[in-house]
């Protein structure tokens, strides 16, 4: 019984609209009682906002089913040290950290946390790039740089940050294999047993490979087959979308 890494836009939806066929393929694989984790890049949603998000969309799945780069940005700084956090990003990134123990503040701050946030302004640019250069460490969910219609990912919000402070950020997010070894440690899983199902080669398929999964890529969203030859890396199945699985 494989565990399964789902991503969410591109293989189950687009936008909010099913994507034909996902919904057979989702609860298939929950009846068959894979261990199942929805992975997204996206920190702004709760694992209940993507429940109802889904559910709304005709495809049904427990709330501990979801992952979120805000669920592994909060997992991975409490293996680091410092409990002070300056915060750009949404109340679904804000509250994974005071659930894991952090004060957000923006009086000498041992991080700064970098998420999609629509409320982006200068004060938040001059604060962040003053606290990094001053010694915070800079870290950001995901490396993104644009959503649906161009709109500014996580990556972009970073850089205004990056060119200030000529300091990088630490990506949690896809393509960086932490986010897939904590997803797995959220439902006690191993690499070698586990297979992601990803539209994008550069980040779910790439995450994948540098975390030694099986993986599978449907091409219902950001990659094409034309795509699959501009990498140095294979996915280990192409399918046109996730309702024509029949891998696991």
């Amino acid at each position: 019984m494989k565990n399964i890494i789902c991503d969410i836009d591109g293989v189950l939806l687009h936008n909010n609209q099913l994507i034909p066929g996902s919904d057979k393929f989702i609860h298939r694989v929950l009846e068959q009682g894979n261990p199942l984790v929805v992975l997204t890049n996206y920190p702004v949603q709760t694992g209940k906002d993507l429940q109802n998000r889904l559910g709304a969309a005709g495809i049904n799945i427990p709330e501990e089913c979801f992952y979120t780069s805000a669920m592994a940005t909060a997992d991975f700084l409490k293996h680091q040290h410092g409990t002070k956090a300056f915060v750009i990003g949404e109340g679904a990134l804000t509250h994974e950290l005071y659930k894991a123990g952090f004060t957000i503040t923006d009086i000498n701050p041992d991080f700064v946390i970098v998420g999609e946030t629509r409320s982006y302004n200068w004060d938040m640019i001059h604060k962040a790039a003053k606290f990094v250069s001053e010694g915070a460490r800079f870290i950001a969910t995901n490396p993104d740089s644009h959503g649906p219609a161009f709109s500014p990912a996580c990556g972009a919000l970073c850089a205004p940050i990056e060119r200030i402070s000529g300091k990088k950020p630490f990506y949690v997010g896809k393509p960086s294999s932490w986010i897939i070894r904590s997803a797995l440690n959220h439902i006690g899983g191993h690499s070698d047993n586990t297979v992601i199902i990803g539209d994008n080669m550069r980040t779910d398929i790439l995450a994948g490979f540098q975390s030694g999964l099986e993986t599978i890529l449907v091409t219902s969203g950001v990659s094409s087959l034309a795509d699959i030859e501009k990498e140095p890396f294979r996915p280990n199945h192409i399918f046109n979308c996730a309702g024509d699985i029949d891998v696991v």
